[in-house]
């Protein structure tokens, strides 16, 4: 059984591909808010601060507040 090398090539260098900063900025500002209001209902969306009323929004993240380390007992 015959075996053969692979021979190195000449290539060019590859250059990665530059985004803009205006292509990115809305994306980041979009989640960045969304991180945000996501946060809060987290960990404050609760008592005299409660966007919503009631206690739904508190039982559906408990266990992620806990995991996050906010208090809530």
């Amino acid at each position: 059984m015959a075996q053969t090398v692979a021979q190195p090539t000449a290539t060019t260098p590859v250059v990665p591909a530059t985004l803009p900063l205006k292509a990115i900025a809305p994306w980041a500002v979009f989640f960045g808010i969304l991180m945000l209001v996501l946060l809060y209902f987290v960990g404050a969306e609760q008592g005299a601060t409660s966007v919503l009323n009631g206690t739904d929004v508190h039982e559906w993240v408990h266990d992620g507040r806990h995991l996050l380390g906010f208090p809530c007992h």
